[in-house]
């Protein structure tokens, strides 16, 4: 995972990809995870995403993990919490009430650290990440939530176009991570306004991947 390059951009606050508020792939799709409340919900690198703040105050615990110390910090902040901060092996340990988030390369995030995982929202992970770290990613998240059941966001582009992140993550692609371990449901394709970034044509696509 490239440190320095994520790093930079939270530095020099190139985060166009912090949006001002909810998703609405979580507000809209959510609910098809089926959850109880109170459920723990993991969100890989999470930054400081305001879907943290929904996911909290609709009633689930969330754990997250994320490479910049600089997004968490500011994350707690907005969220006007107090974090307890410890060591956990190889990554940092912000916690308060009804919330972990941990910091450092999520590859370091064992299953023991991060505990019981009732499900998965990757909003930005596995199109954040370059096509040789993706099976890496997919097995790793697998093996420390146990499979929780995911929603999952993707997108499909032609890479030669734009240059990553987010990458493009064709479905067959989605299917070659996942299908062995889930059912895939895909659960809405649609064309992004304007083109992604306003540079290419794209499609979103959301998927619901539960248990086989």
């Amino acid at each position: 995972m490239d440190t320095s390059f994520w790093l930079q951009r939270w530095e020099n606050n190139n985060i166009a990809f912090h949006r001002s508020d909810a998703n609405p792939v979580l507000v809209n799709y959510f609910q098809t995870l089926s959850l109880m409340k109170d459920s723990r919900v993991f969100v890989p690198l999470c930054g400081k995403t305001l879907d943290i703040a929904w996911l909290l105050s609709n009633g689930y615990r969330v754990a997250g993990a994320e490479l910049v110390e600089m997004a968490v910090e500011q994350l707690f902040m907005e969220l006007e919490l107090e974090p307890t901060i410890s060591d956990a092996e190889e990554v940092k340990h912000y916690s308060a009430k009804n919330i972990d988030i941990f910091v450092g390369n999520i590859f370091d995030v064992s299953s023991q650290i991060l505990g019981p995982i009732d499900a998965v929202y990757d909003r930005a992970a596995l199109v954040a990440l370059p096509e040789d770290m993706r099976n890496q990613y997919s097995a790793h998240l697998m093996e420390v939530t146990t499979k929780a059941p995911q929603l999952l966001i993707s997108y499909e582009y032609d890479q030669t176009l734009m240059a990553g992140p987010p990458f493009s993550v064709s479905n067959e692609e989605v299917n070659q991570h996942y299908g062995d371990s889930y059912d895939l449901n895909l659960l809405v394709s649609t064309d992004i306004v304007g083109g992604l970034k306003g540079k290419c044509a794209a499609k979103k696509n959301i998927w619901l991947l539960k248990n086989t």
